[in-house]
């Protein structure tokens, strides 16, 4: 297909590239910006007067129910909210059901997204057998069936001796590990420890549960020589501790959730389920924390943390609920409603959704590594093309995912997704969308 995006304005955050410009597309590649060849006859010209074109999304943090948990989310409906939220590449753990700790598992799952033609799916193996903490899986039998790194999930370890044979191996051979700092013991709670836990009588998740974890991880960072991905910091004092690291030349990167850069444990309110969420909803101050650890590049990226959760699962007491919410078609408003209110241009909300994300993933892109997140001559078309001044209210029913729950329903966000290319393919288009 030959596409041509006319009159927008487009922003590549990785060249630094911002100018009203003509965008053609020839066999799945951008085939030029601005300068559009003479003779150039597209099939399907699209007008973006008044809207941006910008990268497709680069989501670091994407559940997909599939295999195993159809029940929350099929691969069909979580694609199709990836699209419709702009996000072309998603990143998902190996939590499923099997495990994906076999590459049969891996292979089957890549073709599975592939076949559907919407966005880009990047798994990461299981860093043990089972995500039982024992046994390491063949993380270069897993590398080769496609996945870009290794995770333990939502399983804390507890074994040091583990993590530490784990960051020697993927030393080793470069790969990168990625964790999710929680201590096994302290981390079982379902709230935030502070004042409002206490008032609810709910188990508390204390700082030093985050804390604790991080300073055990760049102590065997700084002894392996490790390169180590660190999913959803909760806290002002991860934060400052992570900015220590990288001032001792730790190869550490950082994401932070759009469910903790908007909310504190204040909106759990009346024991509120959609509230439920790993890691726990903190105070104001971690939030403020997160917030300009982001803007200003401690924090390297921003993810929706999508995960869809069953209405069953979902509607129980507060303790009982399974924690999770979607939020793959929020995450460009919510990091636009986080942009205007911290004061930050366009270009640099973008590049923690697109670039940003893209650097973390690294070599393990391999092929792709100088296209995705970015937009340029003969890079893969993944582009997303938006209304900054169409503003929307999040309605949890008209959510693609098949999982609506979400703690921002009735929220006004800026940012109106009007069309996503995936490789050079129209995968969503929402013109008639008010």
């Amino acid at each position: 297909m030959k596409i041509l995006i006319r009159n927008g304005r487009v922003i590549d955050p990785a060249s630094k590239f911002d100018a009203i410009a003509d965008v053609a597309v020839a066999a799945g590649r951008v085939l030029a910006i601005k300068n559009v060849p003479e003779g150039f006859a597209p099939t399907k010209v699209i007008d973006a007067s008044g809207c941006l074109v910008v990268p497709g999304l680069v989501d670091l943090s994407v559940r997909l129910g599939e295999p195993g948990y159809e029940h929350e989310g099929m691969l069909e409906s979580e694609m199709a909210a990836a699209v419709a939220g702009g996000v072309t590449s998603v990143v998902c753990p190996p939590d499923t059901d099997p495990v994906l700790d076999e590459p049969g598992l891996v292979e089957m799952l890549k073709f599975r997204s592939e076949k559907l033609h919407q966005a880009r799916v990047f798994p990461l193996g299981a860093l043990t057998r089972r995500l039982e903490g024992e046994i390491l899986t063949e993380m270069m039998e897993l590398t080769e069936a496609g996945c870009v790194g290794f995770s333990q999930a939502e399983v804390p370890l507890g074994n040091t001796q583990v993590v530490q044979r784990a960051l020697q191996y993927a030393a080793t051979y470069g790969y990168t590990v990625w964790l999710r700092p929680q201590e096994l013991h302290l981390g079982r709670g379902v709230a935030a420890s502070g004042a409002l836990a206490t008032r609810l009588g709910l188990p508390g998740v204390p700082v030093a549960a985050e804390t604790i974890a991080l300073h055990t991880i760049f102590e065997l960072m700084a002894a392996t020589g490790a390169r180590v991905h660190l999913c959803r910091l909760s806290s002002a004092a991860g934060v400052e501790l992570v900015r220590q690291a990288k001032d001792r030349g730790l190869a550490v990167t950082c994401d932070v959730s759009v469910n903790s850069l908007h909310l504190t444990d204040v909106d759990i309110g009346y024991f509120d389920s959609r509230m439920r969420l790993n890691p726990p909803l903190r105070q104001q101050r971690d939030r403020d924390a997160l917030r300009a650890g982001l803007a200003d590049g401690t924090i390297d990226a921003l993810v929706s943390d999508h995960t869809p959760v069953s209405e069953d699962a979902k509607t129980l007491p507060f303790t009982e609920a399974e924690p999770g919410a979607t939020g793959l078609e929020l995450l460009l408003g919510l990091a636009l409603k986080w942009g205007q209110e911290s004061g930050l241009d366009v270009a640099r909300v973008l590049s923690v959704l697109t670039n940003e994300p893209a650097r973390v993933l690294g070599r393990a892109l391999g092929t792709l590594q100088a296209s995705v997140g970015q937009l340029v001559d003969g890079g893969i078309a993944d582009v997303c093309v938006f209304d900054p001044q169409a503003h929307w209210t999040v309605e949890a029913a008209s959510l693609r995912s098949q999982a609506k729950h979400t703690p921002f329903s009735g929220y006004e966000l800026p940012g109106r997704v009007r069309c996503t290319i995936a490789a050079g393919q129209v995968a969503f288009e929402g013109w008639d969308r008010a």
